[in-house]
């Protein structure tokens, strides 16, 4: 029986957002006056008066645009090395090495960036599909390939994915509303299974 996995990575399989996280583990200084600086967007978008993308972008550009691939590349292998497996939910690392690699495709669909999420989705033996960073010349624009990925962009983003395949059963997990266009897409949908 062939199977699709579809994890959603904040919250349902990790206790904590990792995008904050990761910017703070980047530079904690730069971290703490943009996120000051940012509170009224974050108001806003709370009160959903704001986009989501744009405060998206605004803040992760706020701190790491104009840097070094490699330099990104690299605090995101120490912020991986720091966190893995503290932040994991323990019964979805369960659930997670129980899978039967043979008969299954598994996937991790996620709003956060592909910059910190690679090394989680490679340990997890998954694809990432992600919210992806812009680089040119080997340094970070600022800016995303493509959209935000979540709510129906998760969808979309999933069937490029897989393309034409075919399974018996596609199984998704998630946690939030942005999850809810993938869930209700699988045959089975699970909302905060893990927790």
């Amino acid at each position: 029986m062939k199977k699709l996995y579809c994890f959603d990575f904040d919250g349902t399989l990790t206790y904590k957002d990792t995008m904050f996280m990761y910017l703070k583990f980047y530079n904690p200084v730069k971290y703490h006056m943009q996120f000051l600086k940012h509170v009224p967007l974050f108001i806003l978008l709370k009160l959903k008066l704001a986009h989501a993308e744009k405060v998206k972008k605004s803040f992760i550009g706020s701190i790491l645009k104009g840097q070094s691939q490699e330099k990104i590349e690299k605090k995101s292998k120490q912020f991986f090395d720091h966190h893995y497996p503290k932040i994991v939910r323990e019964n979805a690392l369960d659930f997670i090495n129980n899978i039967d690699r043979n008969n299954t495709q598994s996937l991790l669909v996620t709003a956060s960036l592909d910059i910190w999420t690679k090394p989680f989705a490679d340990a997890f033996q998954m694809q990432l599909v992600s919210t992806r960073a812009e680089f040119k010349n080997g340094i970070f624009t600022g800016n995303f390939v493509g959209k935000n990925c979540n709510g129906k962009e998760k969808l979309e983003r999933i069937k490029e994915q897989i393309n034409d395949k075919k399974y018996d059963k596609i199984i998704a997990f998630g946690d939030t509303s942005g999850d809810k266009p993938m869930l209700k897409w699988a045959n089975e949908g699970h909302y905060q299974f893990f927790h």
